[in-house]
């Protein structure tokens, strides 16, 4: 029951269904990254590389691609204890010949790279010709990952970079609206106060939630019944192709 208990809430974190609005505290920005790969990622074919991969929590996702090969670097923010990598990167290089995927998934990860002009070529050299990209990426979040935490893109920034190293934009979408960022930055607040004074993670957890559901849902309303403005937003969901 217990394991159960903890799958349903792994799941809830990455791919928040509407119940996630009663367990998870970064339900407005994750529910808007879920969306977005989701309805992206069927459109992968072939071999795919996971770029900074993690635990891999949208892999179930992609259901068209033959191989899944999960990719991340040894040092980062947060340690690997739940991470599923498939391939140790050493920052610079890619360990694959040129031409090797069919396709790239690249999620969260950009912002905690430095050195994006050595790194977005080196996502192109192992991309195969009219290969495909997707990346989500920051404009409006906290400082997290300490101290792997380098850039925010507003939707210009991110094109512009893509097409200065040989991409063409496909698609390229705002997660989240004004409204949501409210919300989601006022269960984010209490979130943090709260995990930086309780240190039992259980504790923490429920604490957080009894605070945060009344604001989840009223933020859900608001969101519902305001206009939706996108100059302030989540994330930038981002397909292209490898020119």
């Amino acid at each position: 029951m217990k394991q159960k208990i903890v799958q349903y809430l792994r799941k809830q974190s990455f791919q928040p269904t509407l119940a996630g609005i009663l367990v998870n505290p970064l339900f407005f920005v994750r529910r808007g990254i879920f969306i977005h790969i989701k309805m992206l990622a069927a459109k992968q074919t072939g071999q795919l590389m996971d770029f900074g991969c993690g635990r891999k929590p949208y892999r179930n996702l992609f259901t068209h691609v033959t191989d899944y090969i999960g990719v991340d670097i040894e040092q980062t923010g947060h340690d690997h204890t739940n991470s599923q990598i498939d391939v140790f990167y050493d920052g610079k290089t890619l360990p694959f010949s040129a031409d090797s995927f069919d396709a790239v998934f690249c999620s969260e990860v950009l912002e905690h790279v430095f050195n994006i002009d050595e790194v977005l070529p080196e996502l192109s050299r192992v991309l195969k010709k009219d290969g495909q990209i997707l990346i989500t990426v920051p404009f409006c979040w906290n400082e997290h990952e300490i101290p792997y935490d380098f850039g925010r893109y507003t939707s210009f920034g991110i094109k512009h970079l893509l097409e200065k190293h040989g991409f063409s934009i496909i698609e390229i979408h705002k997660s989240g609206h004004f409204s949501q960022v409210i919300s989601q930055f006022s269960s984010l607040y209490i979130y943090e106060v709260i995990k930086s004074a309780v240190k039992s993670k259980a504790l923490h957890y429920l604490l957080s939630m009894l605070l945060i559901v009344p604001i989840n849902i009223t933020g859900a309303i608001i969101s519902f019944i305001l206009p939706r403005n996108r100059s302030l937003f989540f994330n930038n969901v981002v397909l292209a192709r490898k020119n």
